[in-house]
């Protein structure tokens, strides 16, 4: 009774395993997974492939290998104009064509091989010329990936971030315009083993609302820059990245204050000239702070050699205060020149009048004292009187006319007074003139610049 019951079950279970596996075996799925493992083996496995030895050139010839080259800027974060250098975070791809590569793609179902091991593969010995410091992103993972295409391409991408000078030419800032350049070439093989493209397209990719506070990326270009040295030429790339610098934030930090200290320099003017503590703690206090000014402005920038359109503006503007403070003391001494010319008058009128009265008490002691009696004028005029009579008459009528600004500063009986009067009108227009030609110079040679 066990024994019919035992073979019942392993006929039934036979029977069940005889039409389960015939009937699914044409319908189960394979596991591509395991597929790439079986192929990174079969292409990657040892004595298979050379990592040391560089690819053929195009279609298996002995030419060079051709790396096609292209970038995505992530950010820019700073661009310093005291070290000239730029950070700039991308993602940099490199693609080439490995034809020892190639495999089975199973009917497309295998549409790539991915790898995170640099070192299994061949790989450009790419370098970026200008860098001054550079690191890869870790986290969580690695940032960094290699595809393997079923015919042999290979793509290499990875996310850095790096510090690139960037030489500047400062001598219309802040109303200029930098161009940072991203040189990359190779750093062992020549052109005759490596060359590198820019790729076909969209080389360079940007992401979307970069955001710099002080400047703006205007526009990049692509070229290529070999270098020749003494071991053989090398194939070079190079993107070279426009920026505008912002000017309303210099516009408000810097040109309207040292405006308005200016001007504020000019209320001494119309102080009273007595007012000697007003007027030079204005001056000086003015003069102080425009100087604290150009000296944070400097401070921000490196010493170069030659005059930027900034020192322009604030060396004018400190001439203009220092004008205003020296105004007072040319003021000051004319005042007092005034009065010490005031007071000789007053002398000379007193000892004219003591001498005039002395004339007379002697005339007087003759007159009552003599018999003399009194001459008497002529009536007829001899021909002298006449030509005395022509003469006065001729130089009152050839006396100059009135000039209009003679007239307006007589109406100021004191030269101290005179200077501050044309002081409120000198000052003002000679720097409005230096306005209009500083704005007309800069400006037109900023769009020569970018013309």
């Amino acid at each position: 009774m066990v024994n019919e019951l035992v073979l019942t079950i392993f006929i039934a279970v036979f029977l069940h395993a005889a039409c389960y596996y015939p009937c699914s075996g044409s319908n189960a799925k394979i596991n591509f997974r395991e597929k790439e493992k079986e192929v990174l083996d079969q292409i990657l496995g040892p004595g298979r492939y050379d990592a040391r030895i560089r690819p053929s050139g195009v279609n298996g010839t002995d030419g060079p290998a051709i790396v096609r080259v292209n970038i995505f800027v992530r950010s820019i974060s700073k661009i310093d104009d005291v070290t000239m250098e730029y950070s700039v975070q991308l993602t940099f791809r490199e693609q080439w064509m490995d034809e020892r590569l190639k495999f089975n793609d199973f009917h497309g179902k295998l549409k790539y091989l991915t790898l995170t091991e640099a070192n299994r593969v061949w790989m450009p010995d790419l370098f970026f010329s200008n860098e001054k410091e550079g690191h890869t992103h870790n986290i969580i993972m690695p940032n960094v990936y290699i595809r393997i295409f079923p015919y042999g391409s290979v793509l290499y991408s990875i996310r850095i971030s790096l510090t690139l000078s960037c030489p500047m030419n400062l001598k219309l800032y802040p109303l200029d315009r930098q161009i940072c350049s991203l040189r990359m070439a190779s750093y062992g093989w020549t052109t005759d083993d490596l060359v590198f493209l820019w790729k076909d397209g969209d080389p360079v990719q940007v992401v979307k609302n970069l955001h710099l506070p002080r400047f703006t990326l205007e526009k990049f270009l692509t070229d290529y820059c070999n270098s020749k040295t003494n071991t053989g030429e090398y194939s070079c790339l190079k993107v070279d990245l426009l920026f505008k610098r912002e000017f309303s934030y210099y516009l408000i930090q810097i040109y309207i204050p040292c405006c308005m200290l200016v001007i504020v320099s000019w209320v001494s003017f119309w102080l009273d000239q007595g007012a000697v503590p007003a007027r030079v703690s204005l001056g000086v206090t003015t003069l102080l702070t425009m100087a604290t000014q150009t000296s944070g402005i400097n401070a921000s920038l490196p010493p170069v050699s030659y005059t930027k359109a900034i020192d322009v503006w604030t060396g004018v503007c400190l001439t203009f205060v220092f004008g205003a403070l020296l105004e007072f003391a040319l003021v000051n001494y004319a005042s007092r020149s005034d009065m010490h010319r005031e007071n000789m008058k007053k002398q000379r009128r007193q000892v004219e009048l003591e001498h005039a009265q002395s004339l007379d008490g002697a005339s007087d002691m003759i007159d009552t004292d003599s018999n003399a009696t009194f001459a008497m004028k002529p009536l007829v005029r001899g021909p002298g009187d006449s030509m005395r009579l022509e003469k006065a008459h001729c130089e009152v009528h050839m006396q100059p006319r009135p000039n209009c600004c003679r007239s307006w500063l007589s109406k100021f009986p004191t030269r101290s007074k005179r200077i501050d009067v044309i002081s409120r009108i000198t000052f003002p227009l000679v720097f409005a003139l230096f306005n209009v030609i500083y704005w007309s110079t800069y400006l037109f040679r900023e769009e020569a610049e970018e013309s």
